[in-house]
């Protein structure tokens, strides 16, 4: 089994305290081995004992049972991450304005397009596969097209980085 990066949606934020020590205990605590977290925003990189998916559904209740809160856990590979790097669409003009918003699951295809044909104003946004692609042209805090909205019109959660984040991690789970 290889290096996995799990991203932890909505931690440190709104009362959502995990401590990334506490993290990175309790991922080992349930096997996982080579675990380190980057930055205080929900990111781990371990290796999964066994089945990946079923890690991750172990990992969202053991934080909701330590911490009493839920928490969509969402893992890819190192290489899942760069290829959705590189298809980003709207080139990295300002990468901490541009962002990779990790969906827990693909949306239907008549979800994906009618959010690819929608107009969000100054900002892009695209899905491909289980990403959507955002690119805010005054900042994700300025923006109307929030993680909630993103969840309503997609039918799926997700977790946004921005893409030096995502490249910081490809590179250190690399």
């Amino acid at each position: 089994m290889g290096r996995r990066i799990i991203l932890l949606r909505a931690v440190n934020v709104g009362g959502a305290k995990l401590p990334m020590a506490d993290l990175r205990e309790v991922a080992s605590g349930l096997g996982a081995t080579e675990v380190s977290t980057f930055i205080a925003s929900g990111n781990l990189i371990c290796v999964p004992p066994g089945n990946p998916s079923d890690f991750d559904r172990a990992l969202e209740q053991a934080v909701q049972e330590r911490f009493g809160f839920f928490r969509e856990v969402i893992s890819r590979t190192p290489g899942e991450l760069a290829d959705a790097l590189a298809a980003f669409p709207f080139g990295r003009t300002t990468p901490r304005f541009s962002y990779l918003h990790v969906l827990v699951a693909t949306p239907t295809p008549e979800a994906a397009k009618a959010f690819n044909e929608a107009d969000f104003g100054a900002d892009q946004a695209r899905v491909i596969g289980d990403v959507a692609h955002l690119a805010y042209a005054e900042g994700a805090g300025r923006s109307k097209l929030t993680t909630a909205v993103l969840a309503r019109r997609l039918g799926v959660q997700g977790t946004a980085r921005n893409l030096d984040t995502v490249a910081k991690l490809v590179e250190l789970a690399g």
